[in-house]
C-alpha cells in the first residue's frame, strides 16, 4: 500500500470537519430545547431520538456498508443530513419552528450515522497498512476528546455572533468539507464471496453478519462484554449534571470544567494510543484501560462533598484510560475480522450499544430516585469495573487475535 498518506489524511480530516460541525450544531439544538421548554423529559426524548436509530438500523447499515459503494454511502450520509439541516434552517428564519420538527431531524441525523459510521470505519482497513491501524485508532480518540471539549464553547461563541440560523448553516459547510474529498479520492471495495446456490439478500447479509460474531466464543464474549458493561456504566455521563450539582454543590461552570477535562483524557489516551506500540494481545489492554476507567467512575462519586477537583482527577483519569481502551478494540475488531464483514460486525456493536444505553438509563432513573445519584456511579461504575475483570478470565477472548 504505497502512497496512501495523502488520500487517507485528506478524507480523514474531511470527516473530523465534518463531525466537529455537528457536534457544535447539536449543542446548539440542545440549548435551543433547554430555553424554550426548560424541560428534563424534552431533552430526555431528544437523548432518545440520539441513540435509538444506534438499535434498529446499524444492522442494516453494516450490511449496504459490505455489499455497496462504502464511498457513495458516506457521501449521501452527510448529503442528506445538510438538506435536512438546510430545512430546519429555512424553518428558523421563518419563525415557524416546531420541537418535533427538531425531534425529526435528530432522528434522521442519527439514523444517516448509523449507515455512515459503519461505512467509514470499514473503510479504514482498506485505506491505511496493517501497522497503522492502533495509530488511527488513537487519531479517532482525540477527535472524540476535541468534540467533547469544543463542542458547547463553539455553539456558544456561534450564537454569540450569530442567529440560530446561521449557528446551523455551520452544519451544511462543514458536512461540504467533508463531503468534497470523496468526490476526488476513491475507497478501495472488497471482494464480495458470491454464493453459487442463489442470490443473497440484504437480511442474509445481516445474518451472515451476526453468525460470525455468534460461532467465534471471543468476538462473543467481547461483545456481551460490551453490552454489561455500557449497560452499567453509561448512565453517569448522563447524570453527572445532577450529581456535581446534588454532592459538590455546583453548578454549570463546574459541570462544564469536569466535561473539558474529561474530553483533555480522552485527546491524550488517543495520542498515547498513536505513539505506543500496543503489545501484541491489545484485549489486555482494552479490558484492563476500560476497568480503570469505570473504577474511576464510582471513586469520582465517592469523593468527599468538598473535594471536587478530587472528583475531576478521577473523571480526567476515566477519560484517560476510555480512549486507552477504545481505540485498541476498535484496531483490534479491524485487524481479527474479515474486511469484507467488517461494515456488519462494527454495525452490531453499534446496536448493542443502542440498546443497552436506554436500557440502562430505564434502570438507572428510579434507581436514582430512590437512592441518590451517587448510588447510581457508585454501584454502575464498581459493577462494569467487576465485569472487565472478569471478562480477562476467557481464554477464548484472550486469544481473540489467534482467529
Amino acid at each position: 500500500m504505497s502512497n496512501w498518506k495523502p488520500r487517507f489524511f485528506t478524507i480523514w480530516a474531511g470527516q473530523a470537519i465534518s463531525l466537529v460541525g455537528s457536534s457544535l450544531t447539536q449543542f446548539v439544538l440542545v440549548w435551543w430545547i433547554t430555553q424554550e421548554t426548560g424541560s428534563a423529559s424534552a431533552l430526555a426524548f431528544a437523548g432518545m431520538m440520539a441513540m435509538l436509530p444506534a438499535a434498529l438500523f446499524s444492522p442494516l447499515g453494516g450490511a449496504i456498508a459490505d455489499r455497496f459503494s462504502r464511498r457513495v454511502i458516506m457521501i449521501l450520509a452527510d448529503a442528506i443530513t445538510a438538506a435536512c439541516m438546510l430545512l430546519l434552517v429555512a424553518l428558523f428564519a421563518a419563525d415557524r419552528i416546531e420541537l418535533w420538527q427538531i425531534y425529526t431531524l435528530m432522528f434522521i441525523r442519527a439514523t444517516m450515522q448509523s449507515f455512515q459510521m459503519p461505512a467509514t470505519a470499514a473503510s479504514t482497513a482498506n485505506l491505511v497498512p496493517a501497522e497503522w491501524l492502533n495509530r488511527v485508532a488513537g487519531m479517532n480518540q482525540s477527535l472524540l476528546g476535541v468534540m467533547t471539549i469544543a463542542s458547547a464553547p463553539l455553539g456558544a461563541v456561534a450564537l454569540a455572533f450569530l442567529p440560530i440560523e446561521g449557528a446551523l448553516m455551520i452544519d451544511v459547510f462543514t458536512a461540504v468539507l467533508g463531503i468534497t474529498p470523496l468526490f476526488f479520492y476513491k475507497i478501495p471495495q472488497p471482494a464480495r464471496v458470491e454464493h453459487q446456490d442463489s442470490p443473497r439478500t440484504i437480511l442474509q447479509d445481516i445474518r451472515e453478519g451476526a453468525d460470525y460474531i455468534l460461532h467465534r466464543r471471543g468476538l462473543f464474549v467481547l461483545y456481551a462484554m460490551t453490552a454489561l458493561v455500557v449497560l452499567t456504566v453509561e448512565p453517569t455521563f448522563v447524570l453527572t449534571p445532577l450529581l456535581v450539582k446534588e454532592h459538590f454543590g455546583g453548578g454549570v461552570n463546574e459541570v462544564a470544567i469536569m466535561e473539558a477535562l474529561a474530553g483533555v483524557g480522552i485527546i491524550l489516551g488517543g495520542i498515547l494510543i498513536s505513539v505506543w506500540q500496543v503489545p501484541a494481545r491489545r484485549v489486555v489492554i482494552v479490558l484492563v484501560s476500560f476497568a480503570v476507567s469505570c473504577g474511576t467512575v464510582a471513586l469520582t462519586a465517592l469523593a468527599p462533598g468538598n473535594m471536587l477537583p478530587l472528583a475531576v482527577f478521577w473523571w480526567f483519569l476515566s477519560g484517560l484510560t476510555f480512549s486507552t481502551g477504545n481505540a485498541p478494540m476498535l484496531a483490534l475488531l479491524q485487524s481479527v475480522v474479515p474486511n469484507e464483514l467488517q461494515g456488519r460486525t462494527l454495525a452490531l456493536l453499534n446496536m448493542v450499544f443502542g440498546f443497552a444505553a436506554p436500557l440502562g438509563l430505564a434502570i438507572a432513573g428510579p434507581l436514582g430516585e430512590a437512592f441518590g445519584v451517587r448510588t447510581v456511579f457508585i454501584l454502575g461504575g464498581t459493577l462494569s469495573a467487576i465485569i472487565n475483570l472478569l471478562a480477562l478470565g476467557f481464554k477464548s477472548l484472550r486469544d481473540i487475535e489467534e482467529l
